[in-house]
Order: structure tokens, then sequence, then C-alpha cells
């Protein structure tokens, strides 16, 4: 399905992240998996067993100048390159009236300058040659819904603006999608108390978790030929959690 095709993927060492890089190697693709922690990107490349379809890249998708000079790497040795996961982000899980004014920075330039720095400069390499490609966003439930970590909802919210307006601003060239689950079991979500998890999970009409393999289906579909249709979609994957 995806045979062929170059990916970038950000926030790739675990979670969700990590499990879109495993099916994109499954499916014949070779991935550029970016992650800000050395240590976890080293075991990333160890673990995969198609590893030299494999290329690990250490960066902060927030700091402009670090992707700049990624994008100067891509443009050198990966410019047949054809698809963006941006996925990197990060949660706090606090009320609104504790936050710092450089926590608000920081998941505000993880969550959505990070974005807007990959989907500017991926989309530049495809544009000027005029070549098909797709970028899926990472957005969440709660950038649909709302969020009790509100910098948390409006940076997701945030996202689904941005999918939609890129998906205008490089058509025809490059297809864009935003993904937006539900609670999924991965490290982020261990700042979650039990008992919100529950009662977050009980309104769910599907009682099957989703977890990180489910997500990575829907990014894989829309990286691919299948999804050839899809573009400026949001696809919210939370087993019904919202429809009473």
């Amino acid at each position: 399905m995806l045979k062929n095709g170059k990916v970038i993927v950000t926030g790739a060492a675990s979670g969700i992240g990590k499990e879109i890089v495993k099916q994109c190697l499954h499916k014949g693709a070779s991935v550029i998996a970016c992650d800000i922690n050395k240590d976890s990107i080293h075991d990333l490349k160890r673990s995969m067993d198609h590893h030299h379809f494999l290329h690990t890249y250490q960066l902060d998708v927030s700091k402009y100048e670090q992707v700049a000079k990624f994008f100067g790497y891509i443009e050198t040795e990966h410019s047949d390159v054809d698809g963006l996961v941006n996925n990197a982000g990060i949660y706090l899980a606090k009320n609104i009236l504790d936050y710092e004014a450089d926590e608000i920075d920081k998941v505000l330039d993880i969550n959505v300058k990070g974005y807007i720095y990959f989907s500017q400069m991926f989309s530049k390499i495809l544009l000027e040659s005029q070549r098909k490609g797709v970028i899926v966003n990472m957005s969440s439930v709660s950038g649909i819904e709302g969020s009790s970590d509100a910098i948390y909802g409006l940076s997701k919210a945030a996202i689904l603006g941005l999918s939609k307006s890129c998906a205008i601003n490089f058509s025809p060239y490059i297809r864009v999608n935003a993904v937006a689950p539900t609670m999924v079991k991965t490290p982020m979500m261990d700042a979650i108390p039990d008992w919100r998890k529950k009662e977050y999970l009980s309104h769910h009409l599907i009682n099957t978790p989703v977890l990180p393999e489910d997500v990575a289906d829907t990014v894989t579909f829309l990286l691919s030929d299948k999804s050839k249709h899809y573009t400026g979609a949001t696809f919210d994957i939370n087993n019904g959690g919202y429809l009473r």
C-alpha cells in the first residue's frame, strides 16, 4: 500500500509515533523518524526489523533553526520524500489557572509551531517540483470537544484549522488530513488520574479500547492511495463517545 514511499514521522520514538513507523515499514515505505529523545530514537532504530529502510534524526520540532537544518538534510539525502506525519506533541494535564507563561509557550511551540514548520518546509520541497504528497496531522478529540487542559485543547483545535487551510493552500498536489483520537494508552496518558480515565471511557459506545496500532491504521490509510479523495478531512477515532 505504501510500497516505495518515503515518510517523515515526528515524535516517532514512542507511543502512536512508534506504531506509525512500524506500520509504514511493514507496508514497504522508507521512514525518516524524528524525535527529541536521543536514547529513544536509538532504541527505535535497534528494535525495528526493517532497519535498512529506517533513518533516524534527533531534533526539537519547536526550534525553527533545527527544523530548517533537518530539511536541508532531507533535500540532500531524501529529496524523494512524499509523506509527512506531524505527530510530536506534549500534554501537561493542567488547569489553565495553573499554567505558567513558559509552560504555555512550550505547549504551543511544540503542538502548533512544530506542525507549521514541518508543513511549510515539506510542502516547499514538493510544490517546487509539482510532486504529489500527503500530510497527516495528529490532532485529538480534545480539539473537537474541548479538554480539561485548555492549552492542550486549544493546540489540538488549531491543528484542525491548520489542516483545512493547508489542504487549500497545497492543492492539488498535497493532500492534508487530520486524525483526532480519543484517549489512547500511551506514556502521554500517564498524567491522567485513573478515575478520570474510567469516567471518560464510560461514555464510549464501543467497549474495545483504542490502541496506538488502531490510530496507525488510520494514518497509514491516509498516507496511501486508498484515501486519494480525502483532503481537509478530520478522522475522529473516538468509539462514538460524543454521540449522546
